[in-house]
């Protein structure tokens, strides 16, 4: 079966929320898992790693800095990112936070 979601609300359930973002889980598919990230202004993600797991980041609102194994690279509304197999993994927020929806193999947890 196949479902159509909106990139603004991807549906699913509240898996995290506190002073920095709202993080959802859309698990309707088998394999895959489909997040997104609603972070408030200049506030970071935690950050994580995963072996044996790549992640694919697509920046939809404001802007921020994404760190990868360290290094810091500028995104905003647009941009998507390749996160390969075990690079470490955050995003910090802008003046104006920032909304990202990410997609991974459901088979591993955070």
């Amino acid at each position: 079966m196949s479902t159509l979601i909106n990139i603004n609300d991807i549906g699913g359930t509240i898996t995290k929320e506190d002073d920095r973002y709202v993080v959802k889980d859309n698990t309707l598919l088998k394999n895959l898992v489909v997040s997104s990230t609603d972070l408030k202004p200049l506030k970071s993600t935690s950050g994580h790693n995963h072996m044996g797991q790549e992640e694919v980041y697509f920046f939809i609102r404001g802007s921020g800095k994404m760190e990868l194994d360290g290094k810091e690279m500028s995104v905003k509304e647009g941009d998507t990112v390749l996160i390969e197999d075990g690079v470490f993994h955050r995003v910090h927020a802008g003046p104006d936070g920032c909304y990202f929806v990410c997609v991974f193999d459901g088979k591993r947890s955070h």
